[in-house]
C-alpha cells in the first residue's frame, strides 16, 4: 500500500512539472484517482472556504487557525490562510496576519493571490476584506488599492486582466455594484463598464453564490440570491458576454430556478462552473426535500449556445441532501456536499428507487447526468465547499477530515489519472 502511495506522489509531481503551472479550471483526461495523495498538509479545526493555484502552489483560506504537516506531524500557526507545494506539500512560510476568516481567494499575478473575508485588517493596517498578497512574504501589493464592504465578498475567480467578485456587497472601494464587480488584477480599480445591474423584487439583499469564467474570458456565470438583471428576469442564474467593450447580460436565460424550494431560502444555488471548452455550465444546488419537480438539492447541466430560455439537459437530485460545490472535466462533472446519494429523483432523506450511495462527493456522467462509478466517499459534516481542478487533479476542501475512508485533515487532492 505503501508502494501505491508513492507512486501517486510521483505521478503529480510530473505532472506539475510537466505543465509548468497546475491551472485551475483546466480540463483533465478521465476521470481522477479515487484514493488521494498522502501528503496534503492537515488543517486541524475549523473549514475551508476557498482554494486556488498559483503556479506549483495552492493557497488555502478559510477559518483555521492550525495546520500539520502530514509526515511529521509537526504544526503551524496559520490564521485563515496558508499555502502548500504540490507534488510535495510542503508548507510554505507565507504567513499573512489577519483579524478575521477569509470566505474566497483567488488566483492573482506574477506570484499573489487575492484574499477576500470579514477581516479588518491586514499585518497590522487597517484594510477591510479585500487584498493581493504576496506569497513570496505574505506582504500586502501596494499597487492593488481595492478594499470590499459593507457587506462581503463570498466567491472570486480571476481571467486575465481581470478580478471578479461576487457576494452580498453594496459597494466595493468606494463604487455602488450590488454583489457583483469586476476589478483591474493589478491596481483593484473597479470596472465602470461592468455593472450587471443585480436586484431583487422583494428588495432584499442581492447575493451572489458563486461565479464562473469561461476559459477563452468571454462569458462569465453567476448564482445566487438575485431576480433580475439589468432590468431582464434572470431568477437566481445568470450569464454575461464580458469578452470586450462593456459587459452586457446575456440573451440566454433559464425559468428552471424561479419556483421556491423554502421560504427560508433567499437562493437555493450554490455553485457553478463552466465545461472546459464553455458550451455548457452546471449547477448545484441545496433546498431541502421538494420532490422530483423541483431543482431542489440537485445538480444540473445547462448547454450555454444560442439565446431565449433554455431548459436543464439533465437534472441528478440528491433526494433532500445539499449540494455545495460543483467542478467540471471533460470526463465528469464532480459536486460537493453532505449529501449521501445521487441518482435519487424520490428520495427524501432516504434512498428511493434507483438511489446510488454517494456520501460528500460524487462524479456524474457530463452526457447522461447518471451517477459515475467512482466513489472515493467522504465524511458527510457541513460537507465539501470547495472542489477546485488542476493539472495535478482534483483538490477538496471541507469541514470534515476522512476522504477515500483515510484521515485527510480538511484538504484532499485526488490525482490526475491521465486515463
Amino acid at each position: 500500500m505503501r508502494r501505491t502511495f508513492t507512486a501517486v506522489a510521483v505521478l503529480v509531481s510530473a505532472l506539475v512539472m510537466a505543465a509548468g503551472a497546475a491551472v485551475a479550471g483546466q480540463a483533465l483526461q478521465g476521470v481522477v484517482s479515487q484514493q488521494p495523495v498522502v501528503w496534503t498538509p492537515n488543517v486541524l479545526d475549523g473549514a475551508i472556504a476557498g482554494m486556488a493555484v498559483v503556479g506549483d502552489i495552492v493557497v488555502v483560506g478559510g477559518n483555521f487557525t492550525t495546520v500539520a504537516d502530514a509526515a511529521t506531524g509537526s504544526r503551524a500557526a496559520r490564521r485563515s490562510l496558508f499555502a502548500f507545494q504540490l507534488g510535495t506539500g510542503r508548507m510554505l512560510d507565507f504567513a499573512p496576519e489577519l483579524n478575521g476568516r477569509v470566505t474566497a481567494v483567488a488566483a492573482g499575478p506574477g506570484g499573489t493571490v487575492y484574499a477576500a473575508g470579514t477581516f479588518t485588517k491586514v499585518n497590522g493596517d487597517v484594510w477591510p476584506g479585500l487584498v493581493q498578497l504576496d506569497l513570496a512574504t505574505g506582504g500586502r501589493v501596494a499597487g492593488f488599492t481595492s478594499t470590499a464592504g459593507p457587506g462581503q465578498i463570498r466567491t472570486m475567480t480571476s481571467s486575465g486582466a481581470w478580478l471578479y467578485a461576487g457576494g452580498s456587497f453594496t459597494t466595493i472601494s468606494g463604487q455602488r455594484r450590488a454583489g457583483l464587480a469586476r476589478l483591474s488584477a493589478t491596481a483593484g480599480v473597479v470596472d465602470p463598464g461592468f455593472d450587471l445591474r443585480l436586484a431583487r423584487r422583494d428588495g432584499g439583499t442581492v447575493k451572489v453564490e458563486s461565479v464562473a469564467v469561461t476559459q477563452d474570458g468571454n462569458r462569465l456565470a453567476a448564482v445566487g440570491a438575485f431576480d433580475t438583471a439589468a432590468g431582464m428576469p434572470r431568477a437566481q442564474l445568470l450569464l454575461a458576454d464580458v469578452g470586450g467593450g462593456p459587459a452586457a447580460v446575456s440573451g440566454w436565460s433559464t425559468d428552471a430556478y424561479t419556483r421556491k424550494c423554502k421560504a427560508l431560502y433567499d437562493s437555493y444555488l450554490r455553485g457553478v462552473d463552466f465545461a472546459p471548452d464553455g458550451s455548457y455550465l452546471a449547477v448545484a444546488a441545496t433546498g431541502g426535500m421538494a420532490g422530483p419537480t423541483l431543482m431542489c438539492d440537485s445538480v444540473a447541466r445547462f448547454d450555454v449556445t444560442g439565446s431565449g430560455v433554455h431548459p436543464p439537459v439533465w437534472v441528478n437530485r440528491t433526494g433532500g441532501n445539499t449540494l455545495w460545490s460543483v467542478a467540471v472535466t471533460d470526463a465528469a462533472v464532480y459536486v460537493g456536499g453532505h449529501q449521501q446519494w445521487m441518482d435519487n429523483p424520490r428520495g427524501r432523506k432516504n434512498a428511493g428507487p434507483g438511489a446510488v450511495p454517494r456520501p460528500g462527493i460524487a462524479a456524474v456522467d457530463p452526457v447522461t447526468g447518471k451517477a459515475l462509478a467512482w466513489n472515493p466517499t467522504h465524511s458527510r459534516g457541513v460537507g465539501v465547499e470547495v472542489l477546485v481542478t488542476c493539472s495535478a487533479g482534483l483538490l477538496v476542501g471541507s469541514d470534515t477530515d476522512q476522504l477515500g475512508r483515510a484521515y485527510h485533515g480538511r484538504i484532499g487532492l485526488l490525482p490526475a489519472t491521465g486515463t
